[in-house]
């Protein structure tokens, strides 16, 4: 639903995308951009702690956001730290809004480093501010502890992508995380070491966690292997907190075949855990960062709220009982409490299984 950043540098850089565009070849990406906008693109999405997003200039990404303003498309971001360089990430994405004149949109928002822990205020104040200066800014979360990732992509932690560098295995058990707090859902070289901890395994191998972490990941490159991990990088605290913010929404970041349960878990463990048994908002307001607030804060219309006019897509729960039953060990169970769901007016989910019914249709930008 929105164009993406990396699409574009993959189709104008191609492999040669370790550096910043030239002047010819913006050029061809904002052309290519305005065509998505045309096709109706919600706006513009980076995934700039990813490659090959991760090599572009803030210029680039200004002069993108900027076209798609143009066509009242909105700008959102996978900033490129979640944990080191957290605030000057976060800053940079402030700073495209304002400079564009477009929303800003933070991707599943965290403070995922045990350094910042504690920090929420910090956060929100610095969002306020921002608001307060202009600039549209929200962002989205997910109700869970842990992130989780291929091992290629832990790798990009190492410094230099070196993974001899003991203190970078250090750094990243220490500062970012923790062995206790990596856990492996499935090491796809090594069985024998599913659903278990680096903590775990450093015991069973009889090596420090730095070797382990060292270890576990050479063999996963070497192989050729993606093998998936959890990361319990947040603090309750600052979860809720950040939760409780006027302009975050809800969001899963999941994929029904992943191996973390926000996939299926994540919009009915907001609803039990956090709204009926934690009350960090009401069940009116959880509901409003479910619904009508995201289709606001994403760009969608004609969605998101019970009226005339609007599609039928609802959801018959019982706030009662909802909650979600997914965990790292089994993250394909379905939620408890949901009855019935219809899509654009057809039912789609009935206590318990699918319809059969595929009533869905592409979202498109107002006027597209």
């Amino acid at each position: 639903s929105y164009a993406g950043h990396g699409t574009l540098r993959d189709q104008v850089m191609g492999e040669d995308y370790q550096r910043h565009a030239s002047l010819d070849e913006l050029a061809r990406m904002v052309e290519l951009l305005q065509a998505e906008m045309d096709a109706g693109s919600l706006g513009f999405a980076t995934g700039l702690e990813y490659d090959p997003g991760s090599f572009a200039s803030t210029e680039e990404l200004v002069a993108l956001a900027k076209a798609a303003g143009r066509h009242g498309g909105r700008y959102m971001s996978h900033v490129r730290s979640e944990d080191q360089y957290f605030w000057e990430a976060i800053d940079e994405a402030i700073n495209i809004g304002k400079q564009a004149g477009v929303p800003v949109q933070v991707s599943h928002i965290k403070l995922a480093m045990t350094r910042w822990w504690g920090q929420a205020d910090r956060l929100i104040a610095r969002l306020n501010a921002a608001r307060s200066s202009g600039v549209d800014v929200s962002a989205d979360i997910y109700p869970y502890r842990a992130w989780n990732a291929g091992f290629s992509w832990l790798r990009t932690l190492f410094p230099d992508r070196d993974l001899d560098r003991r203190d970078g295995a250090r750094y990243i058990l220490e500062d970012m995380l923790s062995p206790e707090g990596i856990l492996i859902p499935h090491y796809i070289p090594d069985p024998a070491y599913d659903g278990l901890t680096i903590a775990e395994i450093s015991e069973i191998r009889g090596t420090d966690p730095e070797t382990t972490l060292m270890d576990l990941l050479k063999a996963d490159v070497n192989t050729g292997s993606r093998s998936p991990m959890l990361g319990f990088a947040m603090d309750e605290p600052d979860i809720e907190a950040i939760m409780a913010w006027p302009h975050t929404v809800i969001g899963s970041d999941g994929e029904l075949a992943g191996p973390h349960p926000r996939g299926y878990g994540a919009f009915t463990r907001f609803l039990g855990h956090y709204v009926r048994d934690r009350k960090v908002v009401s069940l009116e307001e959880g509901i409003r960062k479910m619904t009508s607030l995201s289709a606001q804060k994403v760009g969608i219309t004609g969605r998101g709220s019970i009226r005339e006019g609007q599609y039928a897509d609802l959801v018959l729960f019982d706030p009662e009982t909802v909650i979600d039953r997914a965990t790292p060990e089994a993250p394909h169970e379905l939620s408890l409490g949901i009855k019935k769901v219809w899509v654009n007016g057809q039912l789609v989910f009935d206590d318990g299984r699918t319809t059969g019914n595929r009533p869905g249709k592409p979202v498109r930008r107002a006027g597209k």
